[in-house]
């Protein structure tokens, strides 16, 4: 199954996070198809850069988005 999922990057107590088109399989740091957007919770307000296309193009092909990712998508859509 294909997830569209959170890949943890930055410094210890500075989280930067892509938003990763992978197999559910794969660890969260490992290897992925494609990247769709980033999203940076430390800054105010938390900045979310999303390519909305792409993700209506893999949810449409099956893509599962995490709980997380569900809410970011809700957020850029609104």
């Amino acid at each position: 199954m294909v997830r569209i999922r959170l890949m943890r990057l930055g410094a210890k107590k500075q989280p930067f996070y892509r938003v990763v088109i992978a197999d559910a399989k794969s660890r969260r740091n490992g290897p992925f198809i494609e990247i769709v957007g980033t999203y940076n919770p430390k800054t105010d307000p938390p900045e979310i850069n999303l390519n909305i296309d792409r993700v209506k193009y893999w949810i449409e092909k099956g893509a599962q988005p995490s709980d997380t990712v569900k809410k970011l998508i809700t957020r850029v859509s609104a």
